[in-house]
């Protein structure tokens, strides 16, 4: 069993994996300890084990992870992918967009793909057919710009998302312009990057992905054909750990 691990700057994301790459457990702690470490371990018949970070891990973790581990792998910008990295300066490529580009071309071999991560930041990026990482764009996400709108002005409130209530087109009241103008905003943004990346390509033939924890709102408001995929981090770093394994 494979235990692979997404630690961001809010929550951490952990999944196990049998030997045919599929997902078998899924769990999300507000913490990572070195306890959590020795329990997974205890629990699950764990064989080798990755760790991907956008902030700094705790070492403890880390050791406790290597020693328990037949194979580790702490996840960072040498770590070998099945991937070409175009990227112009791959040391500050974020592991998490590189972990999602792993995951996407390994679900969707051979086609051009987007990349959508709707999380803190919004990020698109893009992969080509022949397994090459071109780059992609970071903009604000839902809740840094209602945030913004609040912090930054002098009379606008703070409006929280919720993806249960109806964002109308044209609002009627302040609160509800300011969610209307972010999350329609947003979708406005999003449907123009799958428009403009699709252009010229046969049959507009790119496969576009879909993921992060701000992805329903995304879902409700654009009707192109998007490929939800929850834990896309997660499968590329268990790609990783197999391409790692095989070489």
């Amino acid at each position: 069993m494979h235990l692979c691990i997404d630690q961001g700057n809010s929550r951490t994301k952990v999944a196990l994996f049998d030997h045919n790459g599929t997902l078998v457990k899924h769990f999300i702690y507000k913490s990572f300890t070195l306890a959590d470490v020795n329990q997974l371990f205890a629990l699950y018949p764990i064989e080798k084990s990755i760790i991907s970070s956008v902030v700094n891990i705790e070492p403890s973790v880390v050791n406790g992870m290597q020693r328990l581990s037949e194979r580790f792998v702490l996840f960072d910008h040498h770590t070998p992918v099945p991937l070409q990295n175009d990227y112009a300066t791959p040391e500050t490529l974020g592991l998490d967009r590189l972990a999602a580009a792993v995951g996407a071309a390994a679900l969707c071999p051979e086609k051009d793909i987007l990349i959508i991560d709707a999380g803190s930041a919004i990020t698109y990026d893009v992969l080509t057919k022949e397994g090459h990482y071109l780059g992609g764009n970071i903009a604000p996400g839902i809740k840094l710009r209602l945030e913004s709108l609040h912090r930054l002005s002098k009379k606008l409130p703070l409006v929280e998302a919720d993806e249960n209530v109806f964002i109308p087109l044209v609002a009627k009241n302040t609160r509800e312009a300011i969610a209307a103008g972010v999350i329609r905003g947003v979708a406005f943004e999003v449907k123009g990057y799958i428009r403009a990346l699709r252009a010229g390509r046969k049959n507009n033939d790119m496969e576009v992905f879909l993921t992060g924890g701000n992805a329903p709102f995304i879902l409700n408001h654009v009707k192109d054909p998007l490929r939800f995929e929850k834990n896309l981090v997660l499968i590329g770093l268990n790609t990783i750990l197999q391409y790692d394994t095989n070489r």
